[in-house]
């Protein structure tokens, strides 16, 4: 699928995205791997969320760290963008928004830990896209990644979005290709996330 057409259906899921991944679970999910004891953040960070959506991952991160945080979207879609950036607002959070595909995103500044959920399935090279992610990161950063895995409810799932599901071990192989040094996997206890989705932490090698 063309980005822009992605980007489009986005845009018209926007609305009720939000609502759709809380009662799916997703953004408790989110919160669960950020507070647990597989996470290693700093307190203080200056974060990239590439291809943010409506912030589900971000809000979850501020959740747990607080409002002490540069956080930056990244999105393709201005509809997500646009609920991403009222999300975290109410935490107390302003975010610098940026409204293009990750490989289009200049910045000035390295940022110390990335976030990216269930982005590599919709590229057509995953590995270019995580030696993307890092080339933003700072030597020693960190990448919160979430991919979906092999299951038949992501078949349901590809109806709509088309999208990949990739094992452990091949997105063990993604990381170690793109420069990124795999710490800890983290696998969602409960819902459509434990079925959909796993969880990887990732350093900056």
């Amino acid at each position: 699928m063309a980005s822009t057409d992605l980007s489009e259906k986005y845009d018209r899921a926007a609305p009720v995205w939000g609502d759709k991944m809380r009662l799916l679970g997703y953004h408790d999910a989110y919160l669960g791997f950020v507070a647990s004891e597989v996470s290693r953040a700093p307190k203080q960070s200056r974060v990239l969320d590439v291809g943010c959506g409506s912030g589900a991952f971000s809000d979850a991160w501020v959740a747990i760290h607080g409002p002490d945080q540069a956080v930056t979207l990244l999105d393709p879609s201005r509809e997500m963008l646009a609920r991403a950036d009222a999300s975290l607002r109410r935490r107390g959070v302003t975010p610098d928004l940026q409204q293009c595909l990750l490989e289009d995103y200049r910045s000035d500044v390295a940022h110390s830990c990335l976030l990216a959920a269930h982005v590599i399935e919709h590229v057509p090279d995953p590995v270019a896209t995580l030696r993307e992610m890092r080339s933003h990161c700072t030597q020693g950063g960190q990448l919160w990644l979430v991919v979906s895995k092999p299951h038949w409810c992501n078949a349901i799932v590809w109806l709509q979005w088309r999208h990949r599901s990739y094992t452990r071990d091949a997105v063990r192989g993604f990381l170690h290709e793109s420069g990124w040094a795999l710490q800890a996997e983290y696998s969602f206890p409960s819902g459509p996330p434990s079925r959909t989705s796993a969880g990887y932490l990732a350093k900056a090698a």
